[in-house]
């Protein structure tokens, strides 16, 4: 889900939390050493979030929130903060060429170039979360 989260709005934090959960207490936060990325180029994207990006002459830039649930995806176009809620279930990552992922959902995607050995790490520390919040499959059993 797509939402601007500038203004502080009840019911869109409401949905928010309801999709990826709530934020992790602190104590998880320093036990998971952090849970927001660093920021990340954006090089591509799908249109509905391209036709927001293009308002301005800003370069293209996002970041990453890792939720019990799901991750929320924050950019900013004319002093507007705009979020993609993605829960796991929903999250496809790819490595498409060399140092640039691809999170999608559904019918969105945006493509971020890494090229630091911290953004890498994030992204095995969300794969990894991604892992951990599998639903149990029948082999499990």
């Amino acid at each position: 889900m797509l939402v601007n989260v500038s203004y502080n709005n009840k019911e869109v934090t409401r949905k928010v939390d309801a999709e990826v959960g709530a934020p992790f207490p602190l104590r998880e936060r320093w036990a998971m050493g952090g849970i927001g990325s660093p920021k990340l180029s954006i090089t591509e994207t799908s249109i509905e979030i391209r036709n927001l990006l293009i308002l301005d002459n800003n370069t293209n830039s996002c970041n990453i929130e890792l939720r019990p649930t799901g991750i929320i995806v924050r950019f900013r176009s004319l002093l507007e903060t705009f979020a993609l809620t993605i829960p796991y279930y929903k999250l496809r990552i790819y490595k498409a060429d060399l140092g640039v992922y691809s999170i999608c959902r559904d019918h969105y995607f945006i493509k971020v170039r890494s090229d630091t050995k911290a953004v890498q790490k994030f992204f095995k520390k969300l794969l990894d979360l991604k892992v951990d919040n599998r639903p149990t499959s029948i082999d499990d059993l």
